[in-house]
């Protein structure tokens, strides 16, 4: 019996991490306005989220920094025009892409910085990448997580193989990422198996990070917290790319731990997420994220279809199956 199935109690040791800025960045090209990172900094605080990621590290050499907003890049100095010193409980977290970042010179020494975690993003083709990264991160003293990336394309062999190679880093945390909202809950028990199966070897806590494509963004984290993940992804009205996330209002709504609280979030979504939609920013479910979850595929021509405010549903099924 999964220990979800005990509603009336809470697990302590469950941490909920808001990736709105980060993953909702996709969206919108990280243009927030500091008046909404404040207010989702503050809402994250009422709530009692464990961390809040404000978006990536990313390459300034490689991604125009006039193309995209701030939270694209995440320097130090526009964390702290947030949250100041943050003497909060809430903590900081920021995510850096293997081969999309300069990690060497873009994250400092931990003592000197806002963040506490550095959430490292990996393909399993790029798990040595990943694996320097972790360490660098380490040693200037960051809590360190790593997200496998569309695991839903992997071999069982290839996923165990890295696994064990990161279960030999100092990485606090391993993240199951349905990059593509490609699996159900019954491959997420299968994978969570595997994934804990290092995880007590090398003393690691694992993480999920769900898509929506096929509505089952929330089913699949509660799978997994019944399989005994402790690490939640969410995001507020599931503001992610393309189809979105698991949405914050549903995992705070399931988790019976008194430090959460879930009035805070329906405020923020009340005030500031309908206006991001009012505004004309589009994500969330919709027939052509769908298709590529069924498929196992990137949602990268679903997203272009969305922008290109196409409605011929069926044509974009048969130019997704040729691809296939």
């Amino acid at each position: 019996m999964k220990e979800i199935s005990a509603l009336m109690g809470y697990r302590p040791s469950i941490h909920v991490v808001d990736a709105t800025l980060r993953d909702g960045g996709l969206v919108n090209d990280f243009y927030f306005t500091d008046d909404f990172v404040k207010a989702l900094y503050r809402a994250n605080i009422k709530a009692g989220v464990d961390y809040m990621e404000f978006g990536y590290k990313a390459s300034k050499e490689m991604f125009d920094e006039n193309k995209f907003g701030k939270w694209k890049f995440c320097k130090d100095e526009h964390i702290r025009e947030i949250v100041g010193d943050n003497d909060t409980d809430l903590k900081i977290a920021v995510m850096a892409d293997v081969g999309r970042c300069d990690y060497k010179q873009d994250i400092i020494n931990r003592i000197d910085s806002p963040i506490d975690l550095i959430r490292v993003a990996t393909y399993l083709t790029t798990i040595p990448g990943a694996v320097a990264m972790i360490e660098d991160a380490k040693n200037k003293g960051y809590e360190v997580s790593c997200n496998i990336m569309a695991i839903s394309n992997t071999q069982e062999s290839d996923l165990r193989i890295a696994l064990d190679t990161l279960g030999q880093t100092p990485v606090d945390v391993l993240y199951i990422v349905d990059s593509f909202g490609a699996l159900y809950p019954e491959q997420i028990a299968r994978i969570t198996d595997i994934y804990m199966e290092f995880a007590e070897k090398y003393n690691k806590k694992i993480g999920i990070h769900a898509h929506n494509n096929q509505q089952l963004a929330f089913a699949n984290t509660i799978e997994a917290v019944g399989d005994g993940v402790d690490w939640l992804d969410a995001t507020y009205a599931s503001m992610g790319r393309g189809a979105g996330n698991c949405a914050m209002e549903l995992l705070l709504g399931l988790l019976r731990n008194p430090k959460y609280h879930i009035y805070p979030v329906i405020q923020f979504i009340e005030k500031h997420m309908n206006k991001l939609r009012e505004d004309g920013i589009v994500w969330g479910y919709d027939l052509q994220y769908l298709m590529t979850g069924i498929l196992n595929q990137h949602p990268r021509t679903a997203i272009q279809f969305t922008k290109e405010r196409r409605q011929d549903y069926t044509e974009f099924y048969k130019e997704i199956i040729a691809q296939d």
